[in-house]
């Protein structure tokens, strides 16, 4: 007979390997795609960075840690997650024309143009409200925002599957 895996470590390694798939998507449309992120983009991918270590190290931690230690580190994930969500809600806004975004990245004309950072370095200028990409009617920022929701809901059934076996 074999021992069943506990809902909340299953949930918070789905919730890793969702998040590992969905920044490597995005570095992987960059760099190979070719597509240029605009400043949205860039900073939708920090939740990602400090997020992912976080989920990580619980998850290799996660018999060692005391009780309080993992809520937390759950709960900064968590977060981390959720403002990720609201900047994919934000940004695909931005996009439909629901509300005007940062003025250093939204109506700068086409795509593909081009800055001056310096004389040696031409640096393409994304909008922030140009869509590069869409694929059934959402661009990567909507699935960016589903992929961020659905890691909250994953982080929050472990956080709740962990509570509900310790009463």
């Amino acid at each position: 007979m074999t021992k069943a895996r506990p809902l909340d470590k299953l949930a918070t390694f789905l919730a890793l390997l969702l998040g590992l798939a969905t920044i490597l998507g995005a570095l992987g449309s960059q760099y190979i795609g070719g597509l240029q992120p605009c400043e949205l983009c860039l900073e939708q991918r920090l939740p990602y960075y400090w997020a992912l270590p976080v989920l990580a190290l619980v998850l290799i931690l996660w018999n060692r840690l005391p009780l309080p230690v993992w809520y937390l580190g759950m709960a900064i994930a968590t977060a981390l997650f959720a403002w990720g969500a609201y900047l994919g809600i934000f940004h695909s806004g931005v996009e439909w024309g629901f509300w005007p975004g940062p003025t250093a990245c939204s109506g700068v004309g086409a795509p593909g143009g081009l800055t001056l950072d310096s004389l040696d370095n031409l640096q393409p200028v994304i909008g922030c409200d140009v869509v590069q990409f869409r694929f059934l009617g959402l661009s990567l920022a909507g699935y960016n925002a589903l992929a961020c929701l659905a890691i909250v809901g994953l982080l929050a059934s472990a956080m709740l599957f962990q509570f509900r076996s310790r009463r």
